[in-house]
């Protein structure tokens, strides 16, 4: 079902696999491998996650198994099998909200601008690389999976797959049109250099430097770009392909742009999920309130900013 009707990823149904065998495994063990599916009861399933608690998950990862049982007694309840979830009476941990730090506009115009020198790999596909997760806000599965048939230069475009394999246009803007433009003649050679010009045309627009299994760059490879060139030009460890997305929805909404369409570009599903970029910028709303409000603390707001 969440493979052929909800257009779920294989990593998702992966994942969700994964945390019902162990769901499974953990009631075989405690109540006896014959147990009916429409006995078990929210005290077991507290049980359950409570043994996770007990092997040092944090409270992310019980949350993760949780929405898998949630998800799959929420089927089980329309298939008739069970009358209703019992993990409807389970209630998920309380996640501590973990903003991301976001690199300023002009940190993040630094190493983009500098993604191509002397200490890339492949300058010219590097450079791409993040004028694309930067400059359209794209996520990293996205970016690998984008073919050169999806560029639309006319419209200035690009049609993007995303989760759920849905589709949608995000803006070529012209700093990584001309990124892409001078990285394709660089990919072309590779290509044709590769076994000695017998090497297989590609329809993947990123590619691997050895142009191994069918040359598309993989999104592990990608993480390790993004984290090797910021690090080299003194962006934190923690950095990674996501912080470029962030940065893109954040600093549009800095820069005043509306939330929906935000919304629209990231290809976020909820709007409550756009509105995350909100509490990234709620600094600079108390640092307006500062500057503006004739009832601020002055001295408050000066001590704050020092």
């Amino acid at each position: 079902m969440l493979a052929t009707e909800r257009n779920a990823s294989p990593h998702t149904v992966r994942a969700y696999a994964r945390e019902l065998r162990g769901f499974a495994d953990f009631l075989a063990k405690q109540y006896g491998a014959r147990l009916a599916i429409a006995k078990i009861e929210h005290p077991q399933i507290r049980a359950y996650l409570g043994e996770l608690y007990g092997r040092g998950l944090g409270k992310a990862s019980v949350a993760r198994a949780l929405a898998a049982i949630r998800s799959w007694f929420k089927w089980l309840a329309r298939q008739g099998v069970v009358e209703q979830s019992p993990a409807a009476l389970v209630s998920t941990p309380k996640l501590p909200k973990h903003l991301p730090r976001v690199p300023s506009i002009e940190e993040m115009n630094r190493v983009v601008e500098t993604a191509d020198d002397e200490g890339a790999a492949w300058p010219e596909r590097d450079r791409a690389i993040f004028e694309l997760l930067y400059g359209c806000g794209i996520r990293n599965a996205e970016l690998v999976g984008i073919d050169l048939g999806d560029i639309q230069w006319a419209n200035e475009a690009i049609l993007v797959r995303g989760k759920g394999k849905k589709q949608r246009l995000v803006p070529l803007g012209d700093a990584a049109a001309q990124a892409i433009r001078a990285y394709l003649p660089e990919r072309e050679a590779k290509l044709a250099a590769a076994n000695g010009g017998a090497g297989k045309p590609s329809p993947a627009l990123l590619l691997n430097a050895r142009l191994r299994g069918n040359g598309r760059l993989t999104t592990r490879s990608v993480g390790r770009i993004v984290k090797q060139i910021a690090l080299a030009h003194g962006l934190p460890a923690d950095v990674h392909p996501h912080t470029l997305r962030h940065a893109f929805g954040t600093h549009m909404l800095e820069e005043g742009a509306d939330l929906r369409a935000i919304q629209e570009l990231l290809g976020h599903a909820r709007l409550s999920t756009t509105q995350r970029y909100t509490q990234l910028t709620v600094g600079q709303v108390a640092a307006v309130y500062d500057r503006t409000h004739p009832r601020a603390n002055r001295a408050w707001a000066k001590q704050r900013q020092t």
